[in-house]
């Protein structure tokens, strides 16, 4: 079967800031979201002339919407000291956008240890607090404790229960642990929620394989190649297809 998949988000969410913020910082976030390179000149400059955690913040989402993921994940991180500093109830915020962003600069020691801080405020509720166990459950899959992970994506599908990506990650860990009724489950639950998702279709066809169900892995792989022709779960899906190919001949 496929390894487990690891899933790297390619943008970073930014900590919502309470209250009302000054036109200065939606003119920074603006530029950090269209043109990203004057984001961060944006940013820089308007941090210098005391833009505090807000500008940090901006420098933060400029860096990660040009991939630039380490330096991102400092950006969101000096924001998290500054808040802590100013009692700012932003802090767990910024710590976890810093362990997002490391995760998708394949950092995941480092997205541990901002989570880390984040969930040990104890201030993080709702959907964020299932954002925050989605990603260190996926740091820990990428450093291969995979009872952590269970732990913390057990939380996610509570407390962040729309995101499909917390039911594709449980699904996958199910069906690395031999959990096949669970995957098939969770699978379920990604496929409502994000059925136009390759990913999603790829680990359907891996869970259905597993169980012995050919002709629904032959659709859910045929399913992914045709969402994204051309990518890296298109090429996954090609290459779960060859064992079928195999025992045909």
């Amino acid at each position: 079967m496929l390894p487990l998949l690891i899933f790297a988000l390619q943008t970073v969410p930014a900590p919502a800031a309470p209250g009302k913020e000054p036109p200065r910082f939606t003119q920074c976030m603006d530029l950090a979201t269209s043109d990203p390179a004057k984001g961060q000149v944006d940013a820089t400059m308007w941090r210098t002339e005391g833009g505090g955690v807000l500008a940090r913040q901006c420098l933060g989402v400029s860096y990660a919407n040009q991939g630039k993921w380490a330096a991102a994940a400092g950006a969101f991180e000096d924001a998290a000291r500054e808040a802590e500093t100013g009692k700012d109830p932003r802090a767990p915020n910024y710590w976890a956008s810093a362990g997002n962003a490391w995760i998708a600069g394949g950092e995941p020691a480092k997205a541990r240890a901002a989570i880390d801080a984040a969930l040990a405020t104890g201030t993080l509720g709702g959907l964020d607090l299932g954002e925050a166990h989605l990603d260190r459950a996926r740091a820990m899959v990428a450093l291969g404790d995979m009872d952590a992970a269970r732990s913390d994506i057990d939380k996610a599908t509570t407390y962040a229960a729309n995101d499909p990506l917390a039911w594709l990650l449980s699904a996958t860990l199910a069906r690395r642990a031999g959990d096949l009724p669970r995957a098939a489950g969770d699978i379920t639950e990604a496929l409502r929620r994000a059925g136009d998702d390759p990913s999603v279709q790829l680990e359907a066809g891996n869970i259905a394989a597993a169980s012995g169900n050919e002709a629904d892995a032959r659709a859910a792989w045929n399913r992914a190649i045709e969402l994204a022709p051309g990518g890296a779960v298109a090429t996954a899906a090609r290459k779960a297809l060859e064992q079928f190919s195999a025992t045909e001949k």
